[in-house]
């Protein structure tokens, strides 16, 4: 029986997930580390609003269970040492060097755990592969454990996490499934069945579903890889929909109505962002050429070419309905985190139409509810495009949307927050410069009444 977890890794995957596992088993202490001592510090907050991630009903969660048992700590060793099961859950971006360049998963971070992990266990310990990981990754762990640890016996299972940030809680309170993927042998199959008891403290054991690890690994990849697909899929329609006078709500609703279908992921959008969907694709794409499978490559590696033509497109329309130039123009965003109800800015659609739009010389001036002007620079330093004093004078952060729409000379909606569609709009547009534009990238806002007060109203996928 399970007693005491570790988690490596405090991000958007570790800190929920853990929390979660520990107000639902109150009998498992449930550590949590990582070596940033800031997120560690933010996780431990007095004031569980001040926590380093924004999920609805994640404060609460954390309230109950914090300092009864759940922790956040950054002493790893001490955690690993005492775990029975240990989930690594830390970053895997895409290589930014060397091989596999701009597609293959970088596991430096991985094997650094793995290494640490074999360093410090004297016991026998399941280690669990929460992070998103190529194919046979698992195979790599278990021979850094075996080969360079304590006579130690290591079982590897992959777990991989399907939640949609934004309703991360809701989904870890009622999964459409738990995946769990291990070794095939007598120790794999039990390793297998201690994480299936846990998840069945509160999850139905028909919604929990074990594989080899090889299925579990790859299932991950291919779940973002098939959203991801349907996003762009529309997104492609929603071009040709703006040139034949169709409008691609409509279509999404027909066809969505189709039970083969289905309506989940047919919205129209300014594109897809998020840590998951690109570098998962991108990583699907490096393994599929990787074994000489060009045509599946292919294939999939089109869904991130149509994702950014629709991010680039929309600010070269933006530019060309501004009379062909955006030079010292305010344009206000409304929006930056890349989906409503989270914090998380990763490949955010808006960083790459404020890029755009900055080399051409506007003036950018951003409301998020949840994002600050911190991340908003950090954002914009890492592509690296311009000097940092640059993005610092063509980008500012607005604690109020009414003053980051003031004297604009158009709005670009970014994120699909709700509150958007609640804000007096007569006032928006009396502090506008005329005439006064508003393009909606995430199609949320009412045309008819928008253009009643006067503004130019372009949305994506309709004339």
């Amino acid at each position: 029986m399970i007693t005491n977890i570790c988690c490596i890794g405090a991000g958007y995957v570790g800190g929920p997930t853990m929390a979660i596992i520990a107000q639902k088993c109150p009998h498992i202490k449930v550590t949590v580390v990582d070596l940033n001592e800031k997120r560690i510090a933010a996780w431990n907050d007095a004031d569980v609003n001040n926590i380093p991630i924004y999920e609805p009903g994640l404060s609460d969660v954390v309230a109950e269970a914090r300092g009864r048992n759940l922790f956040f700590s950054t002493d790893v060793d001490k955690a690993i040492d005492e775990a029975d099961m240990i989930f690594i859950s830390v970053n895997t971006p895409t290589k930014t060097y060397g091989v596999g360049k701009g597609m293959a998963a970088d596991l430096k971070y991985i094997e650094l755990c793995a290494r640490q992990i074999a360093r410090v266990a004297k016991n026998d310990k399941i280690v669990v592969e929460k992070s998103t990981l190529p194919v046979r990754t698992a195979s790599a762990i278990k021979d850094i454990l075996d080969n360079t640890g304590n006579g130690v016996n290591f079982q590897i299972l992959s777990n991989p996490e399907f939640l949609a940030e934004g309703t991360a809680v809701e989904d870890l309170f009622a999964p459409d499934r738990v995946l769990i993927g291990g070794d095939t042998s007598l120790d794999g199959q039990q390793a297998i069945q201690l994480l299936v008891d846990l998840y069945a403290n509160w999850v139905p054991k028909d919604k929990i579903l074990t594989t080899n690890v090889w299925s579990s690994e790859l299932s991950k990849l291919t779940a973002n890889a098939f959203l991801a697909q349907r996003v762009s899929s529309i997104n492609s329609l929603s071009e040709l929909c703006e040139k034949t006078g169709a409008d691609v709500n409509e279509v999404a609703r027909a066809i969505g109505m189709d039970s083969r279908i289905g309506s989940k992921f047919l919205k129209s959008s300014v594109g897809f962002g998020g840590s998951c969907f690109q570098k998962d694709i991108l990583n699907l794409v490096y393994i599929a050429k990787s074994y000489g499978l060009d045509e599946v490559a292919d294939y999939w590696e089109q869904v991130i070419i149509m994702n950014d033509h629709q991010k680039r497109r929309f600010a070269k329309n933006m530019i060309k309905t501004l009379y062909n130039t955006v030079s010292g123009k305010k344009i206000a965003f409304l929006g930056w985190a890349f989906k409503k109800d989270t914090n998380d800015t990763r490949e955010s659609a808006a960083i790459y139409v404020a890029d755009d739009l900055l080399s051409e010389q506007a003036r950018i001036s951003v409301y998020d509810p949840k994002v600050g002007a911190e991340q908003i620079q950090f954002d914009l330093n890492y592509l690296q495009t311009r000097s940092e004093h640059e993005n610092l004078q063509g980008v500012i952060a607005n604690v109020s949307p009414y003053e980051a729409c003031k004297n604009a000379h158009a709005i670009a909606i970014l994120t699909e927050w709700d509150e958007f569609k609640t804000y007096d709009w007569q006032k928006i547009y009396d502090n506008m410069l005329k005439p006064a534009f508003v393009f909606d990238g995430r199609n949320i806002l009412d045309k008819d009444s928008l253009q009643k007060i006067g503004f130019i109203y372009q949305a994506i996928g309709s004339k």
